[in-house]
């Protein structure tokens, strides 16, 4: 079988404080007809990257509500997952190589996780391209399997390079529904499922954006080597060109030279399905020159979800200067922390921010870093900036807004 990832118990009650007991009356009304229905998430990694986390939540309020609900992920191979980085990062637009022998290793990976799949589930929701095939090998081998199938899409196809999306295509002909972040998403050429828009959320009770007593704070603050008297930039991504590190050192030098004493934090988890974090890991180290006010923090360095929260309340700015962008989880993060938040104008990072008003859209480096500065100089109009952002979050972008929009789109194949 493919491989369970046990998750800890939620209670959609506990909720109720942040969201109001409305909502999670709501909610308990929605799911009522799926009460013991089977329900089955599979992706790439257990840890790394933003599916995981919205994961770790959704699943375990799945069962809270009375459904089903699991969560597997697929096998893979180093070969594999170099495999499956190039067919990201070509979906999102770069030109990358692409052959033969890629496409004959997703598909041997595609069968040998399709013969590890097992069981009957009402629905199943199949994230992003790793495991995009498996479906397309069960219709050749047993038919059609039982159950709805949902291909959901994090990433950005607006312009996808097109020998990876012709590759890609077919395969998800036979679900029934492809889910994307927003409408821009959709590539043409699509055919057989029907599309459905989900924005990702974030879970307000997770540890990594619980409210934190200050003593935590400056525990991590001493830990980690950050100044509170001095100002703080923060960028929390994986180490990937599309997040743009380079480009974020660059944007913070540029502060430097108006704001001398100014620091910068750059937090990622290295995730299993990313073979390229370690290289862009050590571009950014090389491109720091020494810099000791420039911090590379990863999970490897024990930066988990706790500690990345007291991080992010702990900065002036908290930087997304991402060059393509499915959603940005955080993004809203920071927004829910009331930080401002400096992103790339790109993807679903606009779903987010209105610019000027809970945070601020940039287009270059030079840009980037102008509006840093102008945070930095202006903490009043940063506080209203903050609350602004926070609001926006807990009205479009919780946990409780994925459940609601899952459930109907389960109501909605159910007719």
């Amino acid at each position: 079988m493919l491989k369970l990832v046990p998750v800890t118990p939620k209670h959609l009650g506990d909720y109720a404080a942040v969201v109001g007991p409305d909502v999670v009356e709501d909610l308990r009304r929605k799911a009522k007809p799926f009460r013991g229905a089977r329900v089955l998430h599979v992706n790439s990694t257990a840890f790394g990257g933003g599916v995981a986390e919205l994961l770790y939540t959704l699943v375990p309020l799945y069962r809270d509500l009375g459904i089903d609900c699991e969560w597997r992920v697929i096998d893979g191979d180093e070969e594999f997952f170099t495999v499956t980085k190039a067919m990201h990062n070509g979906l999102q637009g770069a030109e990358v190589v692409w052959t033969e022998r890629m496409e004959q290793v997703y598909r041997e990976v595609a069968e040998d996780n399709a013969r590890l799949y097992e069981g009957k589930y009402d629905f199943v929701i199949i994230h992003d391209p790793q495991p995009a095939g498996i479906l397309d090998v069960l219709k050749d081998k047993v038919g059609s399997p039982a159950g709805r199938w949902i291909w959901r899409c994090h990433i950005d196809l607006t312009t996808p390079h097109r020998p990876v999306w012709d590759f890609l295509a077919p395969l998800l002909s036979d679900y029934d529904v492809a889910v994307f972040t927003m409408q821009e998403f959709v590539p043409a050429g699509l055919s057989g499922p029907r599309i459905a828009l989900i924005p990702p959320s974030i879970d307000p009770l997770s540890l990594k954006n619980i409210p934190l007593d200050e003593e935590i704070v400056q525990t991590v603050e001493r830990r980690y080597g950050l100044d509170p008297a001095r100002p703080l930039l923060v960028q929390v991504s994986r180490f990937d060109p599309w997040k743009d590190p380079l480009g974020v050192i660059d944007a913070y030098r540029i502060v430097k030279d108006e704001i001398p004493d100014v620091q910068l934090f750059m937090v990622a988890s290295m995730a299993s399905d990313d073979p390229e974090g370690w290289h862009y890991y050590r571009k950014a180290d090389e491109h720091r020159r020494g810099d000791d006010d420039i911090r590379l923090l990863s999970n490897f360095q024990d930066v988990g979800a706790l500690v990345v929260n007291a991080i992010q309340r702990s900065a002036d700015v908290v930087f997304q200067k991402s060059l393509r962008e499915g959603f940005g989880l955080t993004v809203t993060e920071g927004m829910w922390k009331r930080k401002p938040v400096v992103a790339g104008n790109v993807g679903g990072i606009r779903l987010q921010i209105e610019d000027g008003a809970t945070g601020f859209l940039v287009d270059s480096v030079e840009q980037c870093a102008r509006r840093a500065i102008e945070v930095i100089h202006d903490p009043a109009g940063a506080e209203e900036m903050g609350h602004a952002a926070r609001r926006t979050v807990r009205d479009r972008f919780l946990s409780t807004r994925s459940i609601a929009d899952y459930l109907d789109l389960f109501a909605s194949l159910s007719v």
